[in-house]
């Protein structure tokens, strides 16, 4: 398909700070594309960039084919949702979705055209004469939705727009999200730093630490396959397992932990000697009770007890001690429902269970 945005170069700094290194991306037609990251990351930088809200100090910003490097927001054909809503308080909800037509100078028969379609895709229709104080934060973030389609934008650019929300109608909104997205076959960057979020909604996931994209692509690639060390430890709320390569043997790796042997992939860029550190997602662990079976593959087997467990409905957090006195965080189903604080159990992963990479601190 082909790229409605494109980003080329792109470096912004404030002051003695680099928000923006040097970067390029490009989102294309149809689709859900994330930016995450920790705060401080610049994924709100560069969203503010390509809104033509900031100003880069180097590169461009195309928007189907067209740069749009210098020009006003209102001129690059985009839609804005903001984190707050941005809601005027004196206008209607008509009021509130029209305003970008307004001041686009679209003719009041294309003003009632776009806010009839707009209001009936975001379900609001019958709320047309209501103030934002006389709705729910549901509804409000549904009209800052219809201001950001309402002009239908080549791109629609949001700003963490469902942080403000509680858990259950940030989950409702997130699926609303996404069937807009999909009826309209619009391409939508979206910045958030809620890992959960980004993997719900995207198609493709940008990665994004100190101005810099770590990672790009497919979000089980992110998820199960992480290319920087940074990736693979702010993705999936891992364990981190430091350790030292005691011996190399083709493709495998022995690990020393805290007394204990470990088998791994080759770390790249390693050498017998070196610290590495093990980033091993809870559900990638394999439990058993004692005596019960981990699989030929998990060469890894550990005996542990359980220090506490935690019930999450569709699986349990336990928390395994072992015998080095290290501590790691294991997903076991609820068949197991029955374990108790204090219990022995095996746990155990195949090596390519875990992302290796050489630690680069003490």
């Amino acid at each position: 398909m082909p790229s409605v945005l494109q980003i080329r170069d792109i470096a912004k700094r404030f002051g003695q700070t680099e928000a923006i290194r040097k970067l390029d991306l490009a989102v294309d037609q149809q689709e859900f594309f994330a930016l995450l990251g920790p705060s401080g990351s610049g994924k709100t930088t560069l969203l503010r960039v390509i809104a033509g809200l900031e100003v880069p100090d180097a590169g461009r910003v195309v928007i189907n084919n067209r740069e749009v490097t210098r020009l006003p927001p209102y001129a690059r054909n985009i839609g804005m949702v903001f984190q707050d809503f941005l809601l005027f308080p004196h206008r209607t909800v008509a009021e509130n979705v029209i305003f970008p037509l307004r001041m686009q100078g679209r003719s009041r028969a294309e003003q009632e055209q776009q806010l009839a379609w707009v209001l009936d895709l975001v379900h609001l229709k019958g709320l047309e004469e209501r103030y934002p104080h006389q709705l729910s934060g549901g509804q409000k973030q549904r009209v800052a939705l219809a201001r950001g389609l309402v002009s239908r934008p080549s791109v629609l650019l949001l700003d963490e727009p469902l942080a403000n929300l509680d858990r259950e109608l940030r989950r409702e909104m997130e699926v609303e999200v996404r069937r807009f997205q999909q009826e309209l076959g619009i391409p939508f960057v979206y910045v958030t730093h809620n890992q959960e979020e980004a993997l719900t909604l995207s198609d493709r996931i940008a990665v994004m630490h100190e101005g810099r994209i770590e990672q790009v692509g497919p979000k089980l690639e992110i998820y199960h396959q992480p290319a920087t060390r940074f990736v693979a430890g702010f993705v999936g709320a891992p364990n981190r397992l430091r350790a030292r390569i005691a011996e190399e043997d083709g493709a495998y790796a022995r690990l020393q932990w805290g007394g204990l042997d470990l088998i791994s992939h080759k770390v790249e860029d390693s050498a017998v000697g070196d610290l590495v550190d093990l980033f091993l997602k809870p559900e990638r662990i394999r439990i058993a009770a004692e005596g019960g079976d981990l699989g030929d593959d998990a060469f890894n087997q550990l005996e542990g007890v359980v220090r506490d467990v935690i019930f999450k409905g569709p699986y349990l957090d336990c928390l395994v001690a072992l015998p080095n006195q290290r501590e790691v965080t294991v997903s076991a189903p609820p068949a197991m429902a029955g374990l108790t604080r204090g219990a022995v159990v095996w746990i155990g992963w195949p090596p390519a269970a875990a992302a290796a990479f050489r630690a680069d601190e003490p």
